[in-house]
């Protein structure tokens, strides 16, 4: 019988204990409970890690320190260990966290730039000249639209960079002036 929403845990770490000591296999599971493989490989992955208490859902996200994201894709990077056995050895709650942390790590080369609570993000914004906008977008599209690094060099909001970021692409560079308190002209008011 297929389940229906979520299992507890005591059931995930049954079905699991069936498979690990061979008395079920994979498509006897699918059939019995409508469970994916995937889905079975990830919760051996977590029940091997923490036992029964890695298969009950996370009421939050976890956070990792910088050093271990780093050994981590490192390792995964040098090659011959896979994904799952990195998510084991690291005790990383899933593939895709790794999976994320190895684009940023191919796309910026380091961990030192962790998301500090939103700190740098909520900056507040400032006033900007037309030739700053354009300045501060180009420095933005130039770099993968890197908006932490844009934000910490050009001292302005996330909002703001987005925005004219945004504009940009639709519209180029004659959209980044600033419009509030111009009236429009009669030919466009018809």
């Amino acid at each position: 019988m297929p389940h229906k929403g979520r299992l507890p845990a005591e059931e995930k770490a049954k079905i699991v204990e069936e498979y690990i000591h061979g008395r079920m296999g994979a498509k006897a599971i699918q059939s019995e409970y409508g469970i994916g493989w995937t889905t079975l490989r990830d919760w051996i992955r977590l029940y091997k890690v923490r036992g029964v208490e890695g298969l009950i859902p996370a009421t939050q996200w976890r956070k990792y320190p910088p050093a271990v994201k780093l050994l981590a894709v490192e390792e995964y990077l040098s090659g011959g260990i896979s994904q799952d056995d990195i998510c084991v050895k690291y005790d990383i709650s899933d593939r895709r966290v790794l999976r994320k942390w190895i684009e940023w790590y191919n796309g910026r080369g380091d961990f030192k730039h962790p998301n500090s609570g939103g700190a740098i993000y909520m900056a507040k914004g400032r006033k900007t000249t037309l030739d700053e906008r354009i300045e501060i977008v180009s420095h933005c599209i130039a770099n993968n639209k890197d908006y932490g690094s844009t934000i910490e060099r050009y001292g302005v909001s996330y909002q703001q960079v987005y925005g004219w970021v945004m504009k940009y692409e639709q519209d180029g560079a004659d959209s980044l002036s600033d419009r509030r308190g111009k009236r429009k002209k009669e030919a466009s008011m018809n």
